[in-house]
This record gives structure tokens, sequence and C-alpha cells, in this order.
């Protein structure tokens, strides 16, 4: 997971506080799909709020694990989880291979 410090913490939460989530992990949990839609609006935006249904808080599966699973395979920082919410954040990817050409 990509480290995030204190102050980044509170301007990302500060730029989604009003915003909808805009992805939202339903009754099959974080599928490979999903995860690549996170990785996409990670590159675009570089922050993302997911919303998650309460179908997918079954069992074992706590907000707070989802999120943490989610963090970690897409290898960014889980900022806040409030409620059935949470913000990740990752610095954008540069395009290494341009660079190497």
């Amino acid at each position: 997971m990509s480290k995030i410090t204190t102050r980044m913490k509170r301007h990302v939460k500060h730029v989604l506080k009003d915003e909808n989530p805009t992805i939202w992990v339903g009754k099959d949990g974080l599928t490979d799909q999903l995860i690549s839609e996170i990785e996409k609006q990670l590159q675009r935006n570089k922050q993302v709020k997911v919303k998650i249904l309460p179908a997918a808080l079954q069992a074992d599966n706590t907000a707070q694990a989802i999120a943490a699973i989610a963090a970690q395979k897409t290898n960014s920082a889980l900022v806040e989880v409030r409620g059935h919410v949470f913000i990740l954040f990752r610095k954008r990817k540069t395009e290494e291979k341009e660079e190497d050409t």
C-alpha cells in the first residue's frame, strides 16, 4: 500500500466530502472488474470514493476489511472508512515505457 501524509488525507477528505461515491461494491464483492474500474479512476483522478452496499457485508466481510483489500489490490492508500463508504488515494503512475524509448 502506498503511504499518505496526514495533511494529504485531510485534503482528499475535504475534496470528496460533498461528492457522491463513483463505485458501488455489490453482493459479488470485490470482483476483478471492480478492481480494474477502481484502477482506472485512480489513474484518472488520483482519488476515488467507494460505497459498499449492505448485500456485500455478509459473514466476515466488514467495511474495513473490504476497504483494506481494495487498497492492497490497487496499491493505493486507504484514506478513510466511514460507515459503508471508503476513500482511496494514489499518485498517478507515470508511463515508464515512454520514458525508456
